[in-house]
């Protein structure tokens, strides 16, 4: 019984590293993604496009980790939402890796046309979105509570900078037809970010689901509790 705990909180360890692993993995697909966008590197670009497969052997490969451990050991209360938690934050990563994708999509375009304007709470946007990824994800890890409410302040943020940026662009797109192509996949690129954000949030929800074994999703007043 004693070597089969011992065995249970060794193979939840390396599940959590890995998913650490993931986690930079899938931020460091946002960032150059981003990067090619913003020095309109196409290099960085077509890495972005291409480079997510890691991603998803990782997905899978953590995927089948946390079924294996709950068929094994068939775990009970806080173990139990943590591999369950395990599931869902896999997935949550693996779409952030697509979204990486989708915003190399979007700049590939964007260099195609001559600049917008020069691009200032975009990469705000992106630096934001991947720190709210590796604070969860660090909150995952650490069971901490109050680092996990900061992510969700943190989303606020990243929605009111989305907001803005349609709101300027839309400004450029009304003064000059020739901006309205480009415009729109800067605007694509702004929604691609915020729902990065949203995972990261998800994955900080999950840390107050694990700890507290209370739901909070979709409940904002319990969220800022």
């Amino acid at each position: 019984m004693a070597n089969d705990t011992r065995h249970f909180a060794e193979e939840l360890e390396q599940l959590k590293q890995r998913l650490l692993l993931m986690g930079g993995l899938a931020e460091e697909r946002v960032s150059v993604a981003m990067r090619g966008l913003v020095d309109r590197d196409r290099d960085a670009i077509s890495d972005a496009i291409d480079g997510d497969e890691p991603l998803n052997r990782m997905h899978l490969e953590i995927d089948d980790r946390c079924f294996k451990l709950l068929a094994l050991y068939q775990p009970m209360a806080v173990d139990l939402r943590t591999i369950v938690s395990a599931v869902k934050i896999n997935s949550d990563l693996e779409r952030v890796g697509d979204l990486a994708v989708n915003i190399g999509e979007a700049a590939e375009r964007y260099v195609m046309h001559p600049p917008v304007k020069p691009l200032i709470d975009l990469p705000r946007m992106g630096t934001l979105a991947q720190r709210m990824l590796r604070d969860a994800l660090d909150a995952f890890v650490a069971r901490n509570i109050p680092a996990a409410r900061d992510v969700l302040a943190a989303d606020d943020v990243l929605d009111a900078l989305k907001d803005q940026i349609f709101r300027e662009l839309l400004t450029y797109m009304l003064g000059d037809p020739h901006t309205i192509e480009p415009a729109i996949d800067l605007i694509l690129v702004s929604r691609h970010l915020e729902r990065i954000g949203d995972h990261a949030t998800n994955i900080a929800e999950d840390v107050i689901f694990i700890v507290e074994a209370r739901d909070v999703r979709h409940h904002a007043g319990e969220r800022a509790q």
